[in-house]
């Protein structure tokens, strides 16, 4: 059985791609890596507000899919889309890596809790956010771009420090850079963050969608993404809204931290709920109901107002 493996060019992308590709030869399947760019990689110059966000990463890679020229794409998961096409579907998410954001800088004496100015970079609406509205003796600054290359503008003094996902800090075995492991509770993650979807579509051959379910969907985790991304569709939430959600497994619960900020209006909605797993799959709609009473869509018209100026 032969495997057609699409992703972006990264060499976080590829590592994921090539960690998929081992598990899968393992499992008993040749395999064969297919690198498309997107337009997220081809336009630098913009944040990803300007840009929009629906598909930023994935697009190009979903049309190779609904072509066949490729099985199945691997992608972060923090990346995708809340809204699949209706003829795709996300057939295995692995385990998730530690989701923590991080920290990074050259200058080992930098900390977010220093009362020093100090000057950031980071591309995400969430983070930016957070920042403002947490540390505002915070400068921050726009960074995008591969892991590598926003290094390369942190070195050439574009930024003192960034905040980064640890997964891909850790991936790229540059955990030296990490000066603080940042708390969960205070920069909850975005939905999926540490963890790769595959994606793929609906024409793919059941024997291949099965070995590849089978080899690579880690179920715990599965249960929680899904969970998040349900909440993420509700709200319609993308990579330009500073959304924050994150389900965790506890014993014979499924817990979840969600919400948004905006540091503009200096507010911040974060909720907390527990369902056991026998009722799992009302987590987040249960959650929906708490950011609802917290009126988080008129805090996200807001939002969305504002970027429309």
């Amino acid at each position: 059985m032969h495997i057609k493996i699409g992703t972006r060019g990264s060499k976080l992308a590829l590592w994921q791609a090539e960690m998929v590709a081992s598990k899968l030869q393992t499992a008993g399947a040749t395999t064969e890596i297919i690198i498309i760019e997107t337009k997220g990689d081809k336009i630098l110059d913009q944040s990803l507000a300007a840009i929009g966000s629906k598909g930023l990463f994935t697009e190009e890679i979903e049309h190779k899919l609904s072509l066949g020229n490729i099985d199945i794409a691997v992608h972060s998961a923090k990346d995708m889309q809340s809204t699949l096409p209706e003829d795709m579907a996300i057939i295995a998410l692995t385990e998730r890596e530690k989701a923590n954001d991080v920290l990074v800088s050259f200058d080992k004496n930098l900390s977010l809790a220093s009362a020093q100015p100090l000057v950031v970079g980071t591309s995400s609406a969430r983070r930016k956010a957070i920042l403002k509205y947490h540390f505002p003796h915070v400068q921050v600054v726009e960074m995008r771009g591969n892991l590598q290359t926003r290094i390369r503008k942190m070195q050439e003094g574009q930024c003192q420090a960034m905040i980064l996902a640890y997964a891909g800090i850790h991936r790229m075995q540059n955990d030296d850079l990490i000066n603080e492991l940042l708390p969960l509770d205070l920069f909850v993650p975005p939905v999926g963050q540490g963890c790769v979807a595959i994606e793929a579509h609906d024409s793919l051959d059941k024997e291949k969608r099965n070995l590849i379910t089978k080899t690579l969907n880690h179920a715990d985790t599965a249960l929680c993404v899904l969970e998040e991304r349900k909440l993420l569709r509700m709200l319609d939430g993308g990579c330009s809204i500073p959304l924050f959600c994150m389900a965790t497994m506890n014993d014979a619960n499924i817990c979840m931290r969600a919400g948004i900020i905006d540091a503009d209006e200096k507010i911040n909605i974060i909720e907390n709920h527990t369902e056991p797993l026998t009722s799992a799959a009302r987590c987040a709609e249960a959650m929906m109901e708490k950011l609802v009473e917290k009126n988080i869509h008129e805090v996200l018209e807001g939002i969305r107002n504002k970027s429309l100026r």
